[in-house]
């Protein structure tokens, strides 16, 4: 953006990290665009405000200049979070040499033949911490892994994982219930079995035992 016919200035508008009890700075830089020094200096509506360093001084010859804006901390929020404060940025083109200490009100002043710029940039407040986007859900029947890697969000990362994990308890669990009660059903079964078999094992013993006897009896008599 175009400070007159003398400096550029970036950005063209000043915003500053807003958080209550917290100062916070911003910068802009001035670019010499000819082949003159130029003389610069800061003004602003609410001067108790902000610290301006360096608030003058001088830009040589296709050279730049950064200057900081910091904004003391603020008690209280204003309307709907937007400023009213304006900055002043005049310009002047300055005889070869002059240095910063030699810079006076008089050279800011509106002479007829003097080559002179004025920009005005406005305040602009800014959230101090950003939220992060909010990542999409992830289709159904997508893994944990996959919905990491297309985010790539840290706090998702943690999070998958925990959700992975309960998943992976609940799977175990499940599967778990139907293998411990298969186990008691064939415990129980062969128990019964062996109780069968015991029983088939006496009956068969019995009669013979009773068979053996009769055969004596027979003989005998």
């Amino acid at each position: 953006m175009s400070g007159g016919d003398l400096i550029n200035i970036h950005p063209s508008e000043l915003k500053f990290p807003f958080e209550l009890n917290k100062q916070s700075s911003c910068s802009m830089q001035l670019a010499n665009k000819t082949d003159q020094y130029v003389a610069f200096k800061v003004k602003t509506t609410n001067p108790k405000k902000y610290c301006v360093r360096p608030n003058t001084g001088i830009v040589l010859p296709g050279s730049t200049c950064d200057v900081t804006v910091t904004m003391q901390a603020q008690k209280e929020a204003p309307p709907d979070r937007e400023s009213k404060d304006k900055f002043l940025l005049q310009s002047v083109a300055a005889p070869h040499g002059t240095a910063a200490k030699d810079i006076t009100p008089d050279m800011f002043n509106k002479e007829a033949g003097k080559v002179m710029g004025e920009f005005k940039l406005r305040v602009v407040y800014v959230p101090a911490n950003p939220p992060s986007p909010v990542p999409e859900g992830s289709e159904e029947g997508s893994s944990p892994r996959a919905s990491v890697l297309e985010n790539g969000n840290q706090n998702n990362v943690l999070f998958d994982a925990s959700t992975r994990s309960g998943l992976e308890a609940n799977h175990t669990r499940s599967m778990e219930g139907p293998r411990n009660k298969s186990s008691e059903e064939l415990m129980k079964n062969e128990i019964s079995k062996s109780r069968a078999g015991g029983f088939s094992f006496l009956f068969v013993l019995l009669v013979g035992l009773l068979g053996i006897l009769v055969g004596y009896l027979v003989k005998k008599t």
